[in-house]
């Protein structure tokens, strides 16, 4: 029996909508925002996909260390919209779906909806897993794009 739930954010950061697109729909530059990211490797785009890559996490769950190869797939990616599908071993699916807007001063506004579906036995412990993981990466995403937006002086 499959269980699913669905989390959002949302992050404001001074960026271009173009910017953030290209940072958020190339999935290689994750490994600096998502702190589960360990190691991305670009793939062949499936059938239906814009791009394609393999993904390793390294994950905790009490005294164990592991490491997790999934696939994820860039479905959409315009300067409005990106819209992601990570597939794992078990049944267990995210589905990222970022919407884009420009906002007045310079400033972007970044809503992200993401949907995790699972195993029951396995729900609880993803899910979790995801909620903080993407969090954390929606604290990061704004000082990247920041940074990106104020490149540090030439030393």
């Amino acid at each position: 029996m499959l269980r699913s739930d669905t989390f959002s954010y949302t992050v404001q950061a001074r960026s271009s909508t173009s910017d953030a697109a290209a940072l958020l729909s190339d999935l290689t530059r994750q490994g600096e925002l998502h702190p589960l990211i360990v190691r991305v490797r670009r793939l062949p785009p499936r059938h239906g996909a814009r791009a394609s890559y393999a993904i390793s996490d390294r994950l905790v769950a009490g005294p164990l260390r592991f490491r997790t190869t999934y696939q994820a797939d860039v479905l959409i990616s315009e300067d409005d919209e990106i819209v992601t599908v990570a597939r794992q071993w078990p049944a267990t699916t995210v589905h990222n779906h970022t919407r884009l807007r420009a906002e007045p001063d310079g400033l972007v506004r970044i809503d992200v909806e993401i949907t995790l579906t699972a195993p029951a036995p396995l729900f609880r412990y993803a899910f979790r897993q995801a909620r903080a993981a993407h969090l954390a990466l929606a604290t990061r995403l704004g000082a990247a794009l920041d940074r990106l937006d104020n490149p540090p002086p030439p030393t």
